[in-house]
């Protein structure tokens, strides 16, 4: 993932470089150095998720665990889901400038995909049978309302942003062990409200086209339920032991994107 982003972030910085060379070429054709105006717009790029996960349970002196066990499998339930993926959608604004600062608000919609599964697992400390828990975290899109405030350099616009963000969390958790084929299961799917805050360079094409490089750190909070339908050797319930599963989902976006101002 490292690796990945290092080169996502290079190519943003070679886009840069490059872009306000050109632009400040295409500049002089343009009749208007201002950047007020209505704009419209798609992006692209990629979604590097970090999610923290977590499964656990507790001791019910009439279920199923061993005092000792639900510790361990605690331990093994916090766990730190780390994906790539792609994000793209499309994005309209406004922008009024005042001199050199540029003031406005901009709302995108898109797809913006995380997908990834975690399985961890250990022994029982009181026995020599294991278990296993598998936590899967899915994303499929995200909203973003944000005000932004940025300054001009010639044919770029650097600016500031952050606000109101919004997607999509799926969660799955199964428990199993290899003692009593116990199995236990859970899934919920949720809207989740966050922030999203970041920046980027925005540089002058043309009169009206306008090519970006944007980062929004987005966070989407702590997303949590219960399950309490263990069974074991194939059928017998144990509803005693109760396990509480949370996820919270953070990404990082890499975004490039054109706009069109009217």
């Amino acid at each position: 993932m490292r690796n990945n982003t290092k080169k996502f972030t290079s190519a943003i910085l070679s886009f840069v470089v490059v872009s306000i060379a050109a632009g400040a070429t295409l500049a002089q054709t343009s009749s208007s150095d201002d950047w007020t105006g209505v704009y419209v717009g798609g992006h692209a790029g990629i979604t590097v998720g970090r999610t923290g996960v977590n499964t656990s349970t507790i001791f019910s002196p009439t279920g199923y665990f061993d005092a000792t066990s639900p510790g361990a499998i605690n331990a093994a339930g916090a766990q730190t889901i780390e994906s790539n993926g792609f994000n793209g959608g499309g994005q309209a604004g406004y922008n009024k400038q005042f001199g050199r600062f540029v003031i406005g608000a901009e709302a995108d919609f898109g797809v913006a995909r995380i997908n990834k599964e975690i399985v961890s697992g250990d022994e029982y400390p009181c026995c020599t049978s294991s278990f296993q828990i598998a936590q899967s975290v899915k994303t499929n899109w995200m909203f973003t309302a944000r005000p932004r405030v940025g300054v001009t350099a010639g044919p770029a616009l650097l600016y500031a942003t952050g606000g109101l963000a919004m997607t999509n969390v799926e969660y799955n958790a199964v428990f199993t062990d290899n003692d009593s084929d116990a199995l236990g299961t859970a899934s919920f799917k949720k809207t989740r409200t966050g922030y999203a805050a970041g920046g980027g360079v925005e540089v002058k094409m043309s009169d009206g086209w306008s090519a970006k490089v944007e980062y929004l750190y987005a966070d989407f909070g702590r997303v949590s339920g219960t399950s309490n339908n263990l069974t074991v050797d194939g059928n017998d319930s144990v509803p005693e032991n109760v396990f509480t599963h949370s996820a919270r989902v953070k990404s990082h976006n890499f975004r490039f994107g054109m706009n069109y101002r009217f």
